[in-house]
């Protein structure tokens, strides 16, 4: 089955469009039969993705850290939701169990799971797609951080080929679909792995 999954915020924002978004990505997944790996946790945008993937009929797994369970913070809802002994555990079984990955709006947390996963597909350790939801522009400047890096050579414009960008759930699964890897790692050339 195909699975994709979404980092995103464990707050809400200030704008009611992330939520809005959030929802329509959730619906939009379980619409198409693809599954959603998430997080885990009950609150925040994360909360409104998987209520939105589990009320249309979707299958979700959520993936949360011990630590936050304890806190009252795993979605109960869910239809596995696996513990883990800590944050390293859950972003390595979030990556095993998905075929691409999508970012919605986030904070911190949200940037270093993306940039992670975009980093292993950099390496050649995986070829999923990874994904910008720019929801209302929220990453246009992130966007233009990423052109400045190719311009000033940290980083090889196949490389920022690869991270999907789009304001639109309606585009998104269609580009996830279609992505084609780079056919060399940063380091390794594809016949080697």
């Amino acid at each position: 089955m195909t699975r994709f999954t979404v980092f995103c915020g464990s707050s809400m924002g200030e704008s009611p469009v992330h939520a809005a978004i959030a929802e329509e990505l959730g619906r939009e997944l379980a619409g198409a039969g693809v599954g959603l790996v998430y997080g885990g946790g009950n609150v925040g945008l994360m909360g409104v993705v998987a209520d939105a993937a589990l009320g249309a009929g979707g299958e979700v797994i959520g993936v949360i850290p011990r630590a936050l369970v304890d806190r009252e913070l795993a979605h109960e809802g869910c239809t596995e939701l696996h513990v883990t002994a800590n944050m390293h555990e859950r972003k390595a079984l979030m990556a095993e169990l998905a075929t691409g990955f999508i970012a919605l709006p986030g904070g911190i947390g949200t940037m270093e799971e993306l940039f992670e996963v975009w980093t292993w597909g950099q390496l050649g350790w995986h070829m999923k797609p990874c994904a910008l939801l720019n929801v209302h522009g929220y990453y246009d400047g992130l966007i233009t951080f990423l052109d400045t890096m190719v311009e000033q050579g940290f980083l090889r414009q196949e490389h920022r080929d690869m991270l999907i960008v789009t304001d639109r759930v309606a585009d998104l699964l269609d580009l996830l679909a279609d992505y084609i890897p780079p056919q060399t790692s940063k380091w390794i050339e594809r016949e080697d792995l």
